[in-house]
């Protein structure tokens, strides 16, 4: 027997509070819409999954065992079961990704408490249940890395004087993943669905919003009722919203945008839904592994660079938003890591039936997320990003030898060459180690 636990709950933070974003000010004037997490408790015998999607940038791996303790104390759960994502919209400040943004410690202590209550809530609402996982297709997203006649490649980018555009720099991702619950009256207790883009279309604002996750979780209520939805994101360290040649229709309409990826992900969730039934036969299986791997550092010459650029703008010298962020993530980077250049990636495998679902605390690069599937064993194979942690970008060697953000050294873009292709192989093993468990 599987039994199924959720719920959800607001966790928007305080007016007049920083918003999450590199390189760009902003507090939050208002609240365009709510910023919420939602919990679904999966369990079948000894086994357990607690699935937690928050309206945030992400955890770090600090906070994130800390409020999983707390969690684990207060439901009775192995805090090991609980998976913690964010979405990667810009709520508060929880990443310390711009220096004239600290982290809100006050508001991470509220937020753990939102969370606990909403473990403990979850595991009191636990019935019988029946599980539908599926796979389908959704355009979202679209690879954000361009390439340059000039061998350059930067994030997004227009053409300037002699210098044309070559090509995207990788793949994309447009399948989209959709699990969902059913009491034994057949009532949706929960949907939990997955696609692969950046939600930014508000990178900058003076607002809360839970982005274009956001607006689908309102459209499916619209459609489900008022259930938990929980939404988490692919391999999407190098994709984004928009074309990065600008000729779609609408070009920077921020609305169209939003209500574009909306539209598209709980339409393809609802079609899902409406086409696979849930299904007893389900097993339900989760092993979770600690990675270790090298972090690169930045060179003596940049870290030079970095600190007098950071004294320039301590002493009040404007800078483009892009010399902030090197500078401080540079900064950062050295002295997180400087004396130990080793960091822990904790990696998932969770089966649910003919399906199964990686989870690592990266913006993983799409293309490790592809490799991922296509090496997998299982029938449906989905990669979620920025769960148990949040560790930063994971490029590929592409975009460390082409350079710019998300490619050049920094405290969130911190991992040797090798870690991605390290986590496709780990998550590999992971997978065919539950197959093997399968047939055994």
């Amino acid at each position: 027997m599987i039994t199924v636990g959720s719920a959800s709950g607001i966790i928007t933070n305080e007016l007049g509070t920083d918003i999450q974003g590199a390189g760009c000010g902003g507090k939050a004037a208002y609240i365009r819409d709510e910023l919420e997490a939602s919990v679904m408790y999966i369990k079948q015998g000894d086994t357990e999954v607690m699935f937690v999607s928050c309206d945030l940038g992400g955890l770090e791996s600090d906070i994130t065992v800390a409020t999983r303790n707390a969690m684990a104390e207060a439901s009775g759960i192995n805090p090991r079961s609980i998976i913690i994502g964010g979405t990667h919209t810009g709520g508060p400040s929880v990443l310390p990704s711009n220096r004239q943004k600290p982290v809100d410690l006050i508001y991470l202590e509220k937020l753990k408490n939102i969370l606990t209550d909403l473990a403990k809530k979850s595991v009191q609402s636990m019935v019988p249940a029946t599980l539908s996982v599926s796979q389908g297709h959704a355009k979202i997203g679209y690879n954000r890395r361009t390439c340059w006649s000039n061998t350059s490649h930067q994030m997004y980018g227009k053409a300037q004087g002699k210098i044309t555009f070559t090509g995207n720099e990788g793949p994309e991702d447009p399948q989209q993943f959709v699990l969902y619950a059913v009491d034994e009256n057949n009532q949706i207790l929960a949907v939990l669905h997955q696609n692969t883009s950046h939600p930014c279309t508000f990178f900058g604002a003076d607002f809360y919003s839970a982005d274009y996750p956001g607006l689908a979780r309102t459209y499916l209520r619209e459609a489900l009722g008022d259930i938990p939805v929980l939404f988490f994101n692919g391999a999407l360290g190098d994709i984004g919203q928009s074309l990065t040649n600008e000729n779609s229709f609408g070009g920077t309409d921020k609305e169209m945008m939003i209500r574009r990826c909306a539209l598209s992900l709980a339409g393809e969730t609802l079609r899902l839904i409406h086409e696979n039934p849930p299904t007893a036969n389900n097993r339900l299986q989760h092993i979770c592994q600690d990675l270790e791997v090298a972090v690169r550092l930045p060179t003596p010459q940049k870290l030079a660079w970095a600190e007098e650029t950071i004294a320039k703008i301590d002493a009040g010298e404007s800078l483009p938003p892009f010399d902030q962020i090197f500078s401080h993530g540079a900064s950062l980077l050295q002295k997180r890591f400087g004396d130990h250049p080793m960091d822990s990636l904790p990696i998932h495998a969770i089966q649910i039936g003919p399906a199964a679902i990686i989870t690592q605390p990266t913006e993983l690069f799409c293309y490790f997320g592809l490799e991922i599937k296509r090496r997998s064993p299982f029938a449906i194979t989905s990669v979620f990003s920025l769960c148990d942690g949040y560790a930063g970008y994971c490029p590929t060697y592409d975009a460390i030898v082409g350079g710019g953000y998300s490619g050049e050294p920094i405290y969130w873009t911190r991992f040797t060459p090798e870690t991605g292709y390290q986590m496709v192989d780990e998550s590999s093993r992971l997978l065919f180690q539950m197959q093997q468990e399968n047939e055994g």
